[in-house]
């Protein structure tokens, strides 16, 4: 082998060298990308979860708000019911105690 050879190959060395050093960084540079994906994704599924976790917590309050006017209704009718009933009843004794008390005279 001559030493004209041994440049050639050397120079064909050096440039499938430089080609390797050029496609490690690009490499290097895709699996940066795919971490910051993945932290990314990681961030996204976190954000996610608590926002379902508040959702839920806002389903439950107003769940909460929904029912209170239906409390509320149920609450006036029982004591609108009460109150006419007992009204009735205390008609209907005063009216006995009356009529009791014209047969005693």
């Amino acid at each position: 082998m001559t030493e004209e050879d041994i440049a050639v190959k050397l120079n064909s060395h050096d440039h499938e060298i430089k080609s390797l050093k050029h496609r490690m960084d690009e490499q290097e540079e895709r699996g940066k990308s795919f971490q910051d994906l993945v932290l990314s994704v990681q961030k996204l599924a976190m954000n996610m979860e608590a926002m379902l976790k508040e959702q839920s917590a806002q389903g439950e309050r107003l769940s909460a708000l929904e029912k209170e006017p239906a409390e509320r209704w149920n609450n006036m009718t029982r004591t609108i019911f009460t109150t006419i009933t007992s009204t009735i009843a205390g008609a209907l004794a005063t009216g006995l105690v009356i009529l009791i008390a014209q047969y005693i005279h």
